[in-house]
């Protein structure tokens, strides 16, 4: 059997935030086809122990957590003139774990998923690196205000590691074309869906007694989604209720931070972590994916227009989905309104879109041929 070996900068178990839910469907297509050694990141101590059915899908599993701090990383980073993202993610336990596998197993090929995984790649064999999005694109846009400088010194070293990371392996991926065309040689890999699992007709419990919403899902202490709500909340969602007096804003998602609690009260609805995000999409009249930053193919959407919900999302956030028109794009609060007042039978519209266009198996098909998985196969 072919050996892989999968780089993770988070653990992809539960596939329950964007990265984690791209990286766990390319490992299941990968364990499916040859036996898969994972090395990943964990965010707590809590996540350090892989649950049963995930690791049952793996050989080799050499999960860290992450403890060093920012200052740290800084630190570490001005010290070595590398971007802060790299020293973050720089550990010796993780090296270590890459050097015993690759010394005990036949590893024919690697995946690292994520731009700070890159640094963990073998030289032999065949090298995947999934970069999902154009990371120094992001800190370029974050540069302004009093973070400008640092902004601009990550994005500038980050953009020349990406490029130096990309003409050095088999194959640079990102989610969308949009991305890949920022970084030469960068190939599209693209996300899909579970339509099974989103789909209104399936069982899940249902979000009742919350009245009419205006509804955005997201994990909520990274700070595009952040920056998101707190301006629809403060500038668009006054001007909504005005005209519709009676929609509440709902704030869907974990770990929201002091900035999004505080806009809780009773026009806005702060869930925090919910068991099951599919009760509030189906209960949402109106999804919005209001991003000024967003980089590559937005989750968040492709789950609402799969729910069969109305979906308006700003220009980034849709950039990366071919949507063929069933989403509208535009921002502010009359183009909410036009939504809330016709939706135009776009739900049912985005859902076909979705499933004609987005599923997994279709989207994770082109891996095969790039890790060399059936010419492996043969000679194993």
């Amino acid at each position: 059997m072919t050996d892989i070996l999968f780089l993770a900068h988070r653990v992809p178990f539960p596939p329950d935030r964007g990265d984690r839910i791209r990286s766990f469907h390319v490992l299941r297509h990968l364990a499916a086809r040859a036996r898969v050694h994972l090395v990943a990141f964990a965010d707590t101590a809590a996540d350090v122990d892989v649950p049963p059915a995930f690791r049952a899908m793996l050989g080799e599993c050499v999960v860290v957590h992450r403890t060093k701090s920012r200052a740290r990383a800084a630190a570490e980073a001005l010290a070595g003139g590398r971007p802060v993202s790299l020293a973050a993610f720089d550990d010796a336990r993780v090296h270590a774990a890459v050097r015993d596998i690759v010394a005990r197993h036949p590893v024919a090929a690697t995946y690292a998923f994520s731009g700070q995984m890159a640094q963990y790649l073998p030289a032999h064999g065949r090298r995947i690196m999934d970069f999902v999005d154009a990371d120094s694109a992001k800190f370029a846009a974050y540069a302004r205000g009093p973070l400008a400088w640092p902004m601009r010194r990550e994005a500038r070293l980050l953009g020349a590691y990406e490029r130096q990371v990309a003409a050095n392996v088999d194959a640079a991926l990102f989610v969308s074309a949009a991305e890949a065309t920022l970084v030469p040689g960068g190939r599209v890999l693209e996300n899909g869906i579970d339509t099974a699992v989103f789909d209104p007709a399936a069982p899940f419990a249902p979000v009742v007694g919350q009245g009419r919403l205006v509804t955005f899902i997201g994990q909520m202490d990274y700070r595009p989604n952040v920056e998101a709500v707190v301006a629809f909340a403060r500038e668009m969602l006054p001007a909504v209720r005005a005209r519709h007096a009676d929609v509440r804003f709902a704030i869907v998602g974990r770990a929201p931070t002091t900035a999004v609690r505080a806009l809780a009260g009773e026009s806005v609805i702060v869930t925090g972590e919910v068991p099951d995000v599919r009760g509030w999409l189906a209960a949402s009249d109106v999804v919005v994916a209001p991003l000024l930053i967003a980089r590559g193919v937005q989750n968040k959407v492709l789950e609402a227009m799969a729910m069969a919900r109305p979906v308006l999302a700003s220009a980034a956030a849709a950039e990366g989905i071919d949507h063929a028109g069933t989403i509208r794009v535009g921002e502010g609060a009359e183009a909410v309104c036009a939504l809330l007042d016709d939706p135009a039978g776009l739900g049912p519209a985005a859902r076909a879109r979705v499933v004609a266009r987005y599923g997994w198996d279709a989207a994770l098909a082109p891996l095969d041929a790039m890790l060399g998985l059936a010419s492996l196969k043969a000679a194993a």
